[in-house]
């Protein structure tokens, strides 16, 4: 439930309350209870091509809304792995085996297709690790049929694999409903809210005014956005199960590229170093580290020695700065 940095502030100095952070969201933990009076809570989602947007909201508040980038490039890498493993298999060097039907029994989703529902369910479950999530309102994504073919053929398109899917794994936290674009619109116009006609801005009206309306309307409310500051998140990209770079360089020798652990650390780990502050780990080279800004994502080092960091957390996303400061929750 939400409160105010005064209040926030005595509970702490009290011994009522510790802080925790975790990606971009402070909180705080109460040591002298556990039952408590809450609030019906919601989160709207609303899904994109490039941008998403997340609102948790209860009859009376709004408790965050998110902008999220969506997960874009795992396509295209797949397309070239494909085609590197073909390269392999035609001449004479070790490759892996075709190894089929080793999902037999399991729902097959496309990578780019779960890679884009699996993003917005990590989201999902990261937020009802903190709020008592009773319903999730989610604008439907309409998936085309090919044309002058029978309707049928909507249940063979991914994009309708991939929300059955997430609907699922998403009734597993709470129950779901689902708006169409036509209804979250009508509901926007009555409420006298107007979207952004630039889509890849970062601003409340880009994509969170209409997951605050998805969330909004599971209450019937009629009151204005009482919260429109934003948390603005990233995903990181990591190069997996690449052993090598795609072209050799001189003499024939392939550099090895990929990897998911940097000197024992996981790539993307938040960390807080003396000179450059808060900031997340990237790849390794000669016994040192590469340190990257939270804000850009731009390398800011190369030469990090791994014991002047402080760990804080590991992390799949980084944080952007939004349009305003967050209250803390307790």
């Amino acid at each position: 439930m939400p409160t105010t940095n005064k209040k926030a502030d005595k509970l702490i100095a009290a011994g009522r309350a510790i802080r925790r952070f975790d990606r971009g969201l402070f909180y705080l933990r109460l040591t002298d209870r556990e039952d408590g009076y809450i609030q019906r809570i919601s989160v709207g989602i609303d899904p994109g091509s490039k941008k998403e947007a997340f609102s948790v909201k209860s009859a009376a508040h709004t408790y965050l809304n998110i902008q999220v980038d969506a997960v874009t490039w795992v396509k295209d890498a797949e397309e070239t792995s494909t085609a590197m493993r073909s390269t392999r298999r035609g001449r004479n060097t070790p490759y892996r085996k075709c190894r089929p039907n080793r999902r037999a029994g399991q729902t097959k989703l496309l990578p780019s297709t779960k890679a884009r529902f699996g993003w917005k369910l990590r989201i999902a479950t990261w937020l009802a690790r903190y709020y008592p999530v009773d319903v999730f309102a989610v604008e439907d994504i309409a998936a085309l049929s090919k044309k002058g073919a029978k309707r049928w053929n909507t249940a063979f398109n991914p994009l309708q694999v991939g929300k059955d899917w997430f609907y699922y794994q998403l009734g597993r936290i709470a129950p779901v409903i689902t708006w169409q674009g036509y209804q979250t619109a009508e509901e926007r116009k009555r409420l006298g809210l107007k979207k952004a006609s630039d889509k890849l801005s970062e601003t409340f009206s880009a994509h969170c005014v209409d997951s605050w309306v998805l969330a909004n309307a599971v209450f019937a409310g009629d009151a204005a956005p009482d919260n429109t500051s934003m948390l603005l998140i990233v995903p990181l990209r990591f190069h997996r199960r690449q052993l090598h770079v795609l072209q050799p360089a001189k003499g024939g020798v392939r550099k090895p590229y990929g990897g998911t652990r940097s000197l024992g650390l996981k790539r993307g780990t938040w960390v807080k170093h003396p000179t450059y502050g808060t900031c997340y780990v990237g790849g390794t080279s000669n016994n040192r580290l590469s340190l990257h800004s939270l804000d850009t994502g731009a390398r800011l080092c190369q030469n990090a020695k791994p014991e002047d960091l402080k760990v804080l957390c590991t992390a799949s996303w980084r944080v952007k700065k939004g349009n305003a400061a967050l209250p803390p929750h307790a």
